[in-house]
């Protein structure tokens, strides 16, 4: 161990009420950025949930629609435009929109309706079966969702829209950002419990020919049909993550959060270790003055800054796992990926690093005869 991070760690543990006044800063300033990221991703993931597990190669959706949940309403009759088109092997009408879940009791609360024959079934089913939905008033639900709608189980029934319904399969983790429940249908059903004629339909998933150029199919349905628009999933994707995270203000609010984490972490770090600095002045003087170079004396302090970040983040990852832990059932889980903690480790060694420059700045004005004049 070389004697300058020697140095720096008795200088940072000499003072243990300020070593933790300076973990505790760095600390806050990492979960804070951590869980607000973390926060980000989840629900950049949570918005394009449905878009995720559709079976389509080309979404058609009318003009304008901004996300998946847009209400928009599109001609039923274009699917036959769309099986004209070269390279188009199906298009599925979706149909999405909101009702009313009436329990016996009479208590009411708004659902997210989801209906199609094929196109979009619900995933991570555990306990029914997708395929049941074919059944007269059978519909999917999400486990999480149990009390809020009152079921127990496979068989529990309820009224949408003044029809009976029972629940056909139980679902795990499909849970909806805006925390209105997500309820799976046919397509005819859909329908009926929403109020929406056969005419109309909010989407066809469209699903290429084996071998055909999407590229193509998608300029050519976008040129025979006016009014829609022809996006491939990842566009859809993009384009819905993006309203939601920046034109709802969503986006801007959480990087504000870490925004005001890095900044207060840096305040905290630089105080300490210029405080630090401040009060083992004449120890710095005195190495200046038996011939130490600036070089070393940096190193000195950016060991110090280095120490701080490396024990700060460590116990601030244990902290965000414990969240992640903590919210993984949640409405909004927090998402921390390995390219995240990478990219949150940088930033502390770079706010630690930075904030030892105050330290710097002090140690450069030193003249080190004050050495002699005490």
């Amino acid at each position: 161990m070389s004697l300058n991070f020697t140095l720096a760690a008795r200088n940072l543990f000499h003072d243990r009420l300020r070593f933790i006044a300076t973990a505790v800063g760095i600390v806050f300033s990492v979960v804070l950025v951590m869980v607000q990221m973390g926060l980000y991703l989840g629900f950049g993931r949570m918005v394009t949930t449905m878009i995720d597990h559709a079976d389509a190669d080309l979404w058609v959706m009318r003009q304008g629609t901004k996300a998946f949940e847009d209400p928009s309403l599109l001609d039923a009759n274009k699917q036959e435009d769309i099986l004209a088109v070269n390279g188009v092997a199906s298009a599925t009408p979706l149909v999405i929109g909101f009702s009313d879940w009436r329990l016996s009791s009479g208590e009411m609360t708004p659902v997210f309706l989801i209906g199609s024959n094929g196109g979009l079934q619900p995933w991570d089913v555990v306990a029914g079966s997708a395929q049941a939905l074919s059944q007269p008033g059978a519909v999917a639900v999400d486990s999480t969702y149990r009390q809020r709608l009152g079921i127990t189980g496979l068989g529990s029934q309820a009224n949408i829209r003044g029809q009976k319904v029972h629940v056909a399969a139980v679902t795990e983790g499909i849970r909806s950002f805006t925390t209105t429940p997500y309820v799976f249908v046919d397509l005819e059903h859909a329908r009926q419990f929403i109020g929406l004629p056969k005419s109309v339909t909010s989407y066809f998933l469209v699903k290429l020919k084996p071998g055909a150029d999407r590229a193509r199919v998608q300029h050519e349905l976008q040129a025979s049909m006016s009014k829609v628009a022809v996006l491939t999933t990842a566009q859809f994707r993009d384009r819905s993550r993006d309203f939601w995270l920046f034109g709802t203000g969503a986006g801007a609010a959480l990087f504000g959060g870490a925004l005001l984490g890095v900044i207060v972490g840096t305040v905290i770090v630089a105080q300490t270790l210029y405080s630090s600095t401040k009060d083992h002045i004449e120890e710095f003087a005195t190495l200046r003055a038996m011939g130490s170079s600036n070089r070393y004396i940096y190193a000195v302090i950016i060991y110090q800054a280095l120490l701080n970040a490396v024990i700060g983040f460590a116990l601030a990852s244990a902290i965000g796992f414990i969240v992640v832990w903590v919210t993984s059932q949640g409405a909004l889980p927090v998402v921390i990926t390995p390219l995240l903690m990478a990219a949150i480790f940088g930033l502390t060694i770079v706010m630690c690093i930075g904030s030892a420059l105050t330290a710097i700045l002090r140690v450069v004005r030193i003249d080190p005869a004050v050495v002699f004049s005490r």
